[in-house]
């Protein structure tokens, strides 16, 4: 007798549950519904079809990566993040949850400002500024990358969503490649200390890029670089917002002030950590 959807993706729920993985309920829907080509909803109306011998073997191995602790964004290659969908590959971080804080930041401080210009530094995916660009019809933005795979999906990202005419993708380290002034500048660097980029969770050390994970032996590298360069590549009165590690606020603060730039300020995510720190170039805005 054929097993049906719902018995499908339910054993496939207690397999990863007896490993750890929290989420073991939705990740065993969402590669089910990945694997027969259905959305969610179609997946729920439909737990009583069976499923064949070819479909179920192929869910199993979508279940053996997610059991290898690989994440259920990168079997599926694709994340949501603001409401859109980014596809991603080897190269890129998976986009997250808390980086939202980015381009809710971004949006009201250039909403209703015509022609603003946006700098995205690291931007792998290129989720940050494509999203600031979605919700923001009159801008412009440029993202920049170390690594062509990752600039290369950042392109692909643009054209699926329609910006690419608003998007220009620079290889390069950090402010290498840019040329000009922008209204905002941000970055979600790699801020993990090399020391401890083995101790992550395995979905990270194992799957991550390192280069977008490693920030040097103390984990601020990235900023030190950034921190240099804002102040030649900021508009008078234009902001910088990057990403941080919980435990970097004070830090990474030091490191803008010192380089010049003024009303620098931490901002703390939902969890109630340190998540964004911003600041600005001094001038009209």
């Amino acid at each position: 007798m054929s097993l049906t959807r719902g018995q499908l993706w339910r054993s496939a729920r207690d397999q990863l549950a007896s490993v750890g993985i929290e989420t073991a309920a939705l990740d065993a829907r969402v590669l089910l519904a990945h694997g027969l080509g259905l959305d969610r909803t179609q997946l729920i109306a439909s737990e009583a079809e069976p499923v064949g011998d070819a479909d179920i073997a192929a869910y199993e191995a979508l279940v053996a990566r997610r059991l290898a602790r690989e994440p259920v964004a990168r079997i599926v290659g694709r994340q949501e993040f603001y409401g859109l969908d980014f596809s991603l590959n080897e190269a890129t971080l998976i986009p997250r949850p808390e980086t939202e804080m980015l381009v809710d930041f971004g949006i009201a401080r250039l909403k209703g400002r015509q022609g603003a210009t946006i700098l995205d530094l690291g931007t792998g995916t290129g989720c940050i500024v494509l999203s600031l660009l979605a919700n923001l019809p009159d801008a412009k933005g440029v993202g920049v990358d170390l690594s062509v795979r990752a600039l290369a999906q950042a392109r692909e990202n643009a054209v699926v969503l329609g910006l690419d005419n608003r998007f220009a993708a620079l290889e390069g380290s950090w402010f290498a490649p840019v040329e000009g002034r922008f209204d905002l500048i941000v970055a979600n660097p790699p801020y993990i200390a090399s020391d401890t980029v083995k101790e992550l969770a395995p979905e990270v050390a194992l799957y991550d890029p390192g280069l977008a994970l490693d920030g040097g032996q103390d984990g601020l590298e990235p900023y030190r670089a950034i921190a240099a360069g804002a102040a030649d590549h900021l508009d008078p009165g234009g902001v910088l917002a990057v990403e941080i590690g919980f435990d970097q606020g004070a830090r990474v603060s030091r490191l803008l002030e010192d380089a010049g730039l003024s009303g620098v300020g931490v901002e703390k995510d939902l969890a109630g950590h340190d998540r964004m720190v911003v600041a600005a170039l001094p001038g009209l805005p």
